[in-house]
């Protein structure tokens, strides 16, 4: 099965909002008739692309510039809330309740001064430990790999 991608780009600019307009057409086909495209034609549709892309890319640069320009907040740009202090910390009830029931009792639950360290009681297997460190994760916790003392652990920090 043969495959040929044909390109046609329409570059036109309206005069009321100058904004371009492109339109490209891919058309596969698999008739065993068809002719193969040459490397030539394959590359030189390639770089028909790449200057479609570079201008699709300068138009978002230059929508991006008006925006800004017209006091629209970006997501980029706008001020993070402040940060609650640190007063509270975390405890291990906490997380406890952070997992499902049937996860909660596979696992025992410790807490240290800096964080609340989370060891399996079981074998967790690969689903119930994807899950479990999802979770972990999820408050900024990590997996720490160390043998029969590998553990998960969350900050009691607040962040």
């Amino acid at each position: 099965m043969s495959e040929l991608i044909f390109l046609r780009c329409d570059n036109k600019r309206t005069k009321q909002k100058k904004r371009k307009l492109y339109k490209i057409i891919v058309c596969v086909g698999s008739a065993m008739s068809e002719k193969k495209p040459s490397v030539e034609e394959v590359l030189q549709r390639i770089d028909q692309l790449l200057v479609i892309l570079k201008d699709i890319s300068q138009d978002l640069v230059d929508i991006s510039k008006s925006l800004k320009a017209t006091g629209v907040p970006s997501p980029v740009t706008a001020p993070a809330p402040a940060p609650a202090p640190a007063e509270r910390m975390r405890s291990v009830k906490d997380i406890r309740t952070l997992f499902p029931k049937e996860l909660e009792d596979m696992l025992n639950f410790d807490e240290t001064p800096q964080y609340i360290i989370i060891k399996p009681r079981q074998y967790l297997g690969s689903e119930n430990f994807a899950k479990i460190a999802s979770i972990v994760r999820g408050t900024g916790g990590e997996y720490i790999s160390a043998g029969k003392e590998s553990h998960f652990r969350v900050s009691r920090e607040i962040r």
